[in-house]
């Protein structure tokens, strides 16, 4: 993998949230500020922006690249989170060299990053409900060594899992838990915006392995 695989995963995250930007407007108007969708979309059109300067590297400082674009653009708590998802990985490729193993450990690296950064894990209904399943998913399929395209498919199942299991949890993070009880019954934007991020990269890397 290099700079062109991590612009084309930013490009189809784009074109998703793009997609369902009224969407999740209106799931962050309820329980949140209304901000994380046009956060989000400033971040990654500022990534399509430089399009060539992250083409031009290899992965990880690609990754690094990019989350120092991140974090000098987007504003709220999206920015420094999504800047340390990717500045988290960006430090764990190493050692890639094609396998599945390595790759995991790079996401959870990242993933562990977003974790210290928002002091919070599953069960607070933020992002983190979908990364960190996400990553133990991850690694428990890594581990059992099947084919690369079966772990792309069986990675958006778990992700929207995790998206939808915040519509039944009590914000113990973030605006939405200002609101006590009353966030109860909505999911989560940001674990949304997550979800379909998540499903975007792995279909489009996906198209790599038909």
């Amino acid at each position: 993998m290099d700079g062109k695989v991590v612009m084309e995963s930013i490009d189809a995250a784009y074109a998703s949230i793009k997609q369902h930007a009224d969407e999740i407007m209106v799931l962050d108007q309820t329980i949140g500020d209304g901000d994380h969708v046009f956060n989000l979309i400033r971040g990654l059109e500022a990534l399509r922006s430089i399009r060539g300067d992250i083409e031009a590297l290899d992965f990880g400082l690609a990754l690094k690249l990019a989350a120092n674009k991140v974090l000098s653009t987007v504003g709220g708590s999206s920015g420094p989170l999504f800047s340390s998802l990717l500045m988290g990985m960006s430090r764990a490729c190493d050692n890639l060299n094609g396998d599945p193993r390595a790759y995991a450990q790079m996401y959870a690296a990242g993933v562990k990053a977003v974790q210290d950064r928002g002091k919070t894990g599953k069960g607070s209904k933020t992002m983190m409900d979908v990364l960190i399943p996400v990553a133990e998913r991850l690694n428990e399929l890594v581990t059992r060594a099947p084919m690369v395209p079966l772990i792309l498919a069986e990675l958006p199942k778990e992700a929207a899992r995790g998206m939808l299991a915040t519509r039944d949890m009590l914000a113990t993070k973030g605006r939405a838990s200002f609101l006590g009880e009353r966030s109860i019954g909505h999911i989560d934007p940001g674990a949304r915006s997550s979800e379909l991020m998540i499903t975007a990269v792995c279909e489009r890397i996906g198209k790599s392995y038909r």
